[in-house]
């Protein structure tokens, strides 16, 4: 897959659980990070957007799971956004540094609020795409 993005980090000891791997729950905010600095990184803020009454909320978020991170672990996410209708659909994978192993994918679909309300989208974020 192509990918359009990506930033690198490294695993801190507190993410990790007792068998001595990162927790499942911390690859999504892994790849939750990466979509913002992404954004950021278009010129976006999303706090900004939030202000605005502009809010992008997860609707789904499929993930599978190929390769523990462990801690001080470098790990690579990447991404690639694409629209679907109404709906933002962010494909994300995160690969351990030391070797290029997946660790994880993911298919996120995002959907848009403004003013709590559901629509199609919006300029500022297609322009994103």
């Amino acid at each position: 897959m192509e990918y359009v993005f990506e930033n690198r980090e490294r695993v801190r000891d507190y993410e990790c659980d007792l068998q001595g791997i990162v927790n499942n729950a911390n690859y999504q905010h892994y790849m939750e990070h990466s979509r913002h600095l992404f954004i950021k990184s278009r010129g976006v803020s999303f706090c900004e957007l939030h202000e605005e009454g502009i809010d992008v909320v997860v609707a789904r978020f499929e993930i599978q799971y190929k390769v523990p991170l462990r801690p001080e672990d470098e790990y690579i996410c990447r991404l690639r956004p694409e629209k679907s209708g109404v709906r933002y659909v962010f494909h994300q994978a995160i690969f351990r540094a030391s070797d290029g192993a997946l660790v994880a994918r993911a298919k996120v679909d995002c959907a848009t609020t403004i003013g709590g309300r559901l629509v199609a989208g919006h300029p500022k974020l297609d322009a994103l795409l």
